[in-house]
């Protein structure tokens, strides 16, 4: 179902993107804007800005912008509609859906509410769990006996479930509360009815969504009791398939370390973020399915999957790299890492260091590599029925490939193994001689339907940043550069910032200075332009020749001015994130794009100061079309008398205009 692009627009006016972003990025006020140190690559001096007057973020280190919703998706992972519902939800608005029959609306408010009624039950929960931890020397001793510190049990929120069986009696006063059975805290006897906690004497390890709400737990026995692992069942906020643990608290993690590594267990992750590895998550109890690959993709372009090197982990990677294939991309890395049998990551490493750790990531068997594997695994190539088994077996995996170089260069390599040409294969497995023809109809691809498809991305489902291109993450595969201490941040290693943090305090610049040297405009209409997109409420101080000028200006600037006074007829001034979301379709949108995009765009300042530029740059654009004027005027003298004194009255405004343009210069 498609949002209005008028319901966006009224959700991005009442958004304050300095608060959005402030719940995730500290910020502070450097000048007109704020500050902060950018949350999409690594860096140690703030270069990350937030304009409360354009309700945009720019990075000049990475290059990463646009407004609430956009950091929302990428920060945080939400699609599209997720992100708009969120914040909308925050400020008390109703997404449209106007295509959905009361009885499904009332049934959808009913379902939402009570993911929250259930998500603030969770919550009280992990409270209680966290306290009973502190008041356990067992429990505590026992994590101390895993290697894992205060702070790193704090940051994962880990608690302790008591020994009695109705230990959270004593937390809700309401136990008979049917919620407490909806999400999974109380198992309810078939037999007599009577209730009971499901987590008893276990650590316990809350389960977060990618908006940090809990939305079940995970717990471990301390000794070698079984099921050693026990999770919450499925419930209306929580499913396996599509939850990974440690996503959240790994967040930033993926985007600094530039991988995801994907264990077995919540312990792994837990233990690996002790051990110098945040970037580690889990599945819950299930295998891995395109759900997990899918949210993954939102966060980093590259994932290794580490697996025990047994049988069962050999089982285990063979159903990931199926959930991998529709979203293994030319632009993004999935490796498998397939551990000695006697160890898991956790052991490895306290064995042989996290050097060599690092070493057996980058050393991990890439997609391509263990789909040849797999699909040749008990077939005897010396023979021509082993030969046509192993196709058999590869044509699935194959064919479920995103289009692009990777899928051909793997139909060369598997046609070698069948010793057949690659034109033959292709014949066999798309019907079509042209190997390089596009996959059938219905065959299953990467791209994500999170985003609308705004700017003829054909679908790639990439957030647009101010350009009007996809904003994704920088490819950054596995391998030595993964090894801890050699992320740099940003683009060519990018460091710098324009205020410095030296000493744990802002070395802020004086204001006029804030945003550094803004790059010339090409054309003085570009630079009215961009003054006018940056602070609509300047239009309310032009006078009706500077309205006339700038309208009747050659396209594409006439337009977009005419076009920005009617917006500003319509709906009075508007930040640039408004503005930005509707321009999409019009003629001027590229010219538009292009003059608030990249760090000569931050025309941020005192509202008094900025006008007077925009006043100074109109003048001078008056002075040009004073002097074209006069021109015409003195060629139609020997034909229309009256134009000799049309000139004179051209004249002196324009050496009026001309004097004090002088007088601002020498002030």
């Amino acid at each position: 179902m498609t949002i209005p692009q008028s319901f966006i627009q009224e959700l991005l006016a009442r958004t304050d993107v300095v608060d959005i972003v402030g719940r995730y990025v500290p910020l502070k006020k450097a000048g007109a804007n704020f500050m902060g140190l950018c949350p999409f690559h690594g860096e140690k001096s703030p270069s990350f800005s937030v304009s409360p007057s354009k309700q945009f973020f720019h990075c000049f280190g990475c290059g990463k912008n646009g407004n609430a919703i956009g950091f929302l998706m990428e920060h945080a992972g939400m699609g599209f509609r997720e992100a708009v519902e969120d914040l909308a939800q925050q400020y008390g608005l109703q997404v449209p859906d106007d295509d959905v029959s009361p009885h499904d609306k009332a049934r959808a408010a009913e379902q939402r509410q009570k993911q929250l009624s259930l998500s603030e039950v969770l919550e009280k929960a992990g409270d209680a769990y966290r306290k009973q931890l502190k008041v356990s020397p067992r429990a505590v001793n026992y994590l101390k006996g895993r290697g894992l510190s205060g702070e790193v049990a704090k940051r994962f929120g880990l608690g302790y479930a008591p020994e009695g069986w109705r230990s959270l009696a004593s937390v809700f006063a309401e136990y008979d509360s049917p919620l407490l059975a909806e999400c999974g805290l109380v198992i309810v006897s078939d037999e007599d009815g009577r209730r009971y906690d499901r987590f008893r004497d276990r650590i316990m390890f809350p389960i977060r969504n990618v908006k940090g709400e809990c939305i079940g737990f995970g717990g471990r026995v301390l000794g070698d009791e079984k099921p050693k692992y026990l999770n919450s069942p499925e419930t209306p906020v929580f499913s396996k398939g599509r939850e990974l643990y440690g996503l959240y608290e790994a967040r930033t993690a993926l985007r600094e370390q530039g991988y995801a590594l994907v264990t077995e267990g919540y312990m792994d992750v837990v233990a690996l973020a002790q051990l110098g590895f945040p970037n580690a998550v889990a599945t819950l109890g299930t295998a891995c399915t395109t759900d997990h690959v899918h949210k993954l993709f939102r966060f980093t372009d590259s994932v290794v999957f580490s697996f025990d090197g047994d049988a069962a982990g050999r089982r285990a990677a063979r159903k990931a790299l199926d959930g991998a294939i529709p979203y293994a991309t030319d632009t993004r890395s999935v490796k498998f890492l397939f551990l000695p049998a006697e160890h898991d990551p956790d052991s490895f490493i306290r064995e042989y260091g996290p050097d060599a750790f690092s070493r057996h990531v980058g050393d991990a068997l890439p997609l391509s590599r263990f789909l040849i594997e797999a699909a040749r695994e008990q077939c005897d190539l010396g023979t021509a029925e082993g030969r046509a088994h192993m196709a058999a077996n590869a044509r699935p995996l194959w064919s479920a490939l995103p289009e692009g170089v990777l899928k051909r260069q793997l139909l060369g390599e598997l046609a070698e193994l069948t010793q057949l040409p690659t034109a033959d294969l292709a014949a066999l497995w798309q019907g079509n001689p042209d190997a390089g023809a596009p996959p059938r109809q219905g065959q299953r691809h990467a791209a994500s339907d999170d985003a609308p498809h705004w700017h003829g991305d054909g679908g790639q489902g990439v957030w647009p940043d101010a350009s009007g291109a996809g904003s994704g993450h920088p490819s950054a595969g596995p391998g030595k550069r993964f090894e801890k201490g050699s992320f740099k941040g940003g683009k060519d290693g990018f460091k710098g910032s324009r205020d410095g943090w030296k000493g744990g305090k802002w070395n802020a610049k004086p204001e006029e200075n804030d945003d550094g040297p803004r790059t010339p405009p090409v054309t003085r209409p570009d630079h009215a332009a961009r003054l006018l997109l940056s602070h609509m409420s300047a239009l309310e101080s032009l006078s009706h020749d500077d309205h006339d000028m700038l309208c009747q200006l050659p396209a594409p600037h006439g337009a977009l001015f005419v076009w920005l006074e009617s917006q500003f007829h319509e709906h009075g001034a508007v930040p640039w994130a408004v503005l930005r979301e509707s321009l999409r379709g019009q003629a001027f949108e590229a010219l538009a794009v292009k003059l608030m995009t990249g760090s000569h765009a931050q025309t941020e300042g005192e509202i008094k100061e900025l006008r007077a530029e925009l006043r100074g740059v109109l003048n001078r654009m008056l002075v040009e079309q004073l002097k074209l004027q006069e021109k015409q005027a003195i060629e139609a003298v020997r034909h229309d008398p009256a134009a000799l004194e049309r000139y004179r009255a051209l004249f002196k405004r324009r050496t009026e205009l001309e004097l004090n343009l002088q007088r601002v210069a020498i002030q």
